[in-house]
């Protein structure tokens, strides 16, 4: 088999409960053959243009020469540092992909300006940039492309010869590439973009960057029988019962690497778990952990742990992991088995898996800031060179960053969750992503963490449409760098604080509790943050 999953415990029973009603209603073979009404009447319309997913490996095969030749091409020019500019799904995949393969791909789903700068700055001259958008109205994407035109015509570099575009058919980015000259690749418009994985929107960037893209498709193609039938050893029915179906329901799902030569496939499961099943006051939220983390020792009763190891029939882990899923498999597999289960998981949930009714609130909240130019908010008060904001003057009564974060995780329920989001350059600060466990261990509860604005496009479906559990830690850098976007009325500076604003404005419209802390000097402040979280 591609794909292996042993599961023990609640996980265990809810695929024993779950599925045979799974298989006696069809579930799988309807996906394969397109069934739109599988998920009730209100998804039909929905769903009935959201299920071309099922059909990538086939429709992408001819894609495989096309991005080879391009690629000898380019190399033959001496074009061989690949960057992609693309938020969300059309970003995730390659960048696993990728990872996996070994292959360099820069990826910049960031409007920090210093993480915009040091992919310009890194050398242009034998750069390609991949534009990845369903539409090309993404505002991030959109001002890369821009800075990026600018940048190579300051070079005396035609953007004809360096840009590649990856789109819907009938976009409006489609249209204006082609006028433009630029080479496009467009893909399925029946999928939805963190569905897109062995689309062109994964295909092209990864292949461009030498990444061996046939073999993924193989790999996934090898799986798809698996999936497609109604039987009780189909995986992605069992995976689907294991996290959707236990009693009492777990409705936060640990994923943690521990063995596999997978890279950051965590993350692309995040975005795909999170954003299809957070709506409508339910859902599962995606939690990567390490093979340390707090959680896993702390073992919280609403916290299902995913496994991603080499080999889920070994009897060693299966002794070793007891309560959890074990998953192994090659990377294609993982795609197919993932979306299918995530699909499958939404029919159990008893949601439209393919809609975001929530992901547009922050992106109007930010054009309006934009738009608008309000004053900046006054800081609660200022510590140590950290700026206190809050969506309740309740949570700074303390006057100290240590209470503040006190006071946040007081807010939280027994099934709380905490979720840290970083719109800072995460080139310069790596390390904040060590606050996460930080916190997950002061606040007691499963804790997350983003990069801004790219969660926007994934995770922030959950933060608004999920169960209200969650209380938000933003964390915002100040900062002398900043980037003009070229045919814009704002820079990068300002867009990416209007979107973290908007967010934070979006979270507390929902009674969502929100602090903000500010940083102005990177590394003395952060540290500041570590103490705090630490004491």
């Amino acid at each position: 088999m591609t794909f292996g999953l042993h599961a023990s415990g609640d996980a265990k029973a809810a695929i024993d409960e779950t599925v045979p009603a799974l298989v006696h209603d069809l579930v799988a073979s309807r996906i394969t053959g397109g069934d739109a009404e599988l998920w009730g009447a209100d998804a039909e319309s929905e769903a009935a243009v959201r299920l071309g997913w099922v059909e990538a490996v086939s429709v992408s095969r001819p894609l495989v020469p096309e991005i080879e030749e391009l690629r000898a091409a380019l190399a033959s020019q001496g074009v061989t540092r690949v960057v992609l500019a693309g938020m969300g799904g059309s970003s995730l995949a390659p960048e696993v992909i990728a990872q996996t393969a070994g292959v360099d791909l820069t990826i910049l789903d960031s409007t920090a300006p210093g993480q915009v700068l040091a992919a310009l700055d890194e050398g242009l001259q034998d750069t390609v940039l991949v534009v990845s958008s369903k539409s090309g109205s993404t505002v991030e994407t959109d001002s890369q492309r821009r800075t990026f035109e600018a940048a190579f015509r300051d070079l005396g570099i035609d953007p004809v010869d360096r840009i590649v575009v990856v789109t819907d058919p009938g976009s409006p980015l489609e249209a204006s590439a082609r006028e433009a000259g630029y080479r496009v690749f467009t893909a399925d418009p029946n999928v939805g973009g963190r569905y897109s994985a062995l689309t062109a929107f994964g295909l092209v960037p990864a292949g461009l960057a030498g990444a061996p893209i046939d073999e993924l498709l193989d790999e996934a193609e090898a799986s798809l029988l698996e999936v497609a039938v109604d039987s009780a050893e189909n995986p992605a029915l069992r995976l689907a019962a294991a996290i959707a179906a236990t009693s009492p329901r777990r409705d936060k799902l640990g994923l943690v690497t521990d063995g596999t030569h997978i890279q950051g496939l965590p993350d692309w499961i995040e975005q795909l778990i999170a954003e299809s099943t957070g709506k409508e006051g339910t859902g599962i939220l995606p939690v990567v952990l390490l093979p340390v983390s707090p959680e896993l020792e702390a073992k919280p009763a609403d916290l299902q742990v995913v496994r991603l190891v080499d080999d889920a029939n070994e009897f060693h882990l299966r002794e070793r992991h007891e309560g959890e899923i074990l998953v192994s498999g090659t990377l294609g597999a993982q795609f197919i088995v993932w979306e299918y289960a995530t699909a499958i998981a939404g029919y159990l949930l008893g949601i439209n898996p393919f809609d975001q009714p929530d992901v547009e609130s922050a992106k109007v909240a930010a054009r309006g800031l934009l738009e608008a130019r309000p004053e900046p908010t006054a800081a609660a008060f200022v510590q140590d060179g950290v700026e206190v904001r809050v969506s309740d003057p309740a949570l700074a009564a303390s006057g100290d960053v240590e209470g503040v974060l006190d006071a946040l995780w007081a807010r939280l329920d027994d099934d709380g969750y905490v979720a840290i989001q970083a719109y800072v350059n995460r080139l310069d600060l790596p390390q904040l992503q060590g606050l996460r466990e930080l916190v997950a261990a002061d606040s007691g509860r499963p804790t997350t963490f983003g990069w801004g604005p790219r969660f926007l496009h994934s995770t922030g479906q959950y933060h608004k449409g999920g169960p209200a559990q969650g209380v938000f830690l933003q964390i915002l850098e100040r900062t002398d760098v900043d980037l003009e976007i070229p045919g814009r009325p704002f820079t990068f500076g300002q867009l990416i604080e209007a979107q973290a604003a908007g967010d934070a404005g979006v979270l507390a419209e929902h009674d969502r509790p929100v602090v903000t802390l500010t940083i102005t000097d990177s590394s003395a402040d952060v540290l500041t943050l570590f103490e705090a979280a630490q004491k």
